[in-house]
């Protein structure tokens, strides 16, 4: 299989490995979670400086680690879609200059198909079709994937996605940045089921709910308004905020929608394999409750790695190695875009640039 190079700068996190097939020969990450705490998000001009800064040492050192040369490379990827356009151009300008030097092939990667890839770091996946939730930062979707390039968009949130509800109340609750490990380990002793919450659904037009579909934004209005209660409330008598339970109560309600929407989702597609990737993925209450009801209802399930939950370049190195065994390379026109969904990754493989 194909020995690539792989990096990645979609936000803020700056990350190069080299993979051959499954197999991470080296990977390194430079976050930048620290600089961008002090601001409550990432802030896209200072994401873009630290990854000019970062990217050529961490180059340097995953082909020092893996004893691998340019000359040895079938090729070379980066991510180049979506993201933040000025971090996605450092990738990519990157990767496309030293595959010009070196005379080796470009992959260009969608992001997500990266995460989809990520499962493949760990356990092998029955072939297709199944189901993947794929649930970070910026993307929480149901994706039936019946083979390499081969993706159907079955549920999707029309608000936030899970991660950014989780850094909005985790802001709201003074937790800090990022807001899911935050609420997790501020929840870890505390009561999940002291507070009701509402599972948010999204009406279709015609009447009804869409069944595989997730919304937050009401369960983010419904704590703002318990907490706002609740700092009345115990202001009068000088007591702190329960916020053991309030983390607790929020990260049991994201968790049960994601895990029963996507079961369900599972049993009436008639797909018995369920895999779980993407940042939030690493949620240890997610992660318990998928594979409870995953077992009630007879599913197999799946997990990314944790080192391979959030973003990382081994991924992108998966996507990439694929491609080009598939004969796919990238040309060397090609930009970056910040929007592009995953059913029209095909497009970053034409011979004309699609952006």
């Amino acid at each position: 299989m194909p020995l690539v190079l792989a990096l990645e700068t979609s936000c803020d996190e700056s990350a190069a490995a080299i993979v051959r097939d499954q197999t991470v020969l080296a990977s390194a990450v430079a976050s930048q979670v620290e600089e961008h705490a002090r601001w409550g998000g990432v802030v896209p001009e200072i994401a873009s400086r630290r990854h000019v800064e970062a990217l050529p040492q961490l180059i340097e050192q995953v082909c020092r680690d893996s004893g691998v040369t340019m000359a040895e490379l079938d090729g070379i990827a980066a991510t180049a879609a979506p993201g933040l356009v000025g971090a996605l151009l450092v990738a990519s300008v990157t990767g496309r200059t030293l595959a010009r030097l070196h005379g080796k092939p470009f992959v260009a990667v969608h992001h997500l198909e990266g995460h989809l890839c990520s499962v493949q770091l760990g356990e092998p996946l029955p072939p297709g079709p199944y189901l993947v939730l794929l649930v970070s930062g910026g993307h929480t979707e149901l994706l039936r994937v019946d083979g390499p390039g081969r993706y159907v968009r079955l549920g999707r949130s029309h608000d936030d996605a899970a991660g950014e509800a989780f850094d909005k109340v985790a802001r709201l609750l003074g937790l800090g940045y990022p807001g899911g490990p935050a609420i997790e380990a501020a929840g870890q002793n505390g009561d999940p089921l002291r507070f009701a919450l509402p599972k948010g659904r999204v009406s279709r037009p015609e009447g009804g709910f869409y069944p595989y579909d997730f919304s937050f934004s009401g369960l983010k209005t419904a704590m703002l308004r318990l907490v706002r209660a609740l700092e009345a409330e115990h202001q009068a008598g000088n007591e702190p905020l329960p916020l053991a339970d309030l983390a607790a109560s929020f990260e049991q309600v994201v968790a049960q929608v994601l895990v029963e929407r996507s079961c369900r989702c599972a049993r009436e597609q008639g797909l018995g394999t369920l895999v779980l990737v993407g940042g939030v993925a690493a949620n240890r209450r997610l992660r318990q409750l998928l594979e409870q009801r995953c077992g009630l209802d007879g599913l197999a399930w799946r997990v990314a790695p944790l080192a391979y939950c959030t973003d990382n370049a081994a991924m992108i190195g998966v996507a990439a190695a694929q491609r080009l065994a598939g004969g796919q390379s990238s040309c060397f026109d090609l930009g970056v875009a910040a929007r592009l969904p995953l059913e029209q990754a095909g497009l970053l493989y034409e011979s004309q640039p699609c952006f």
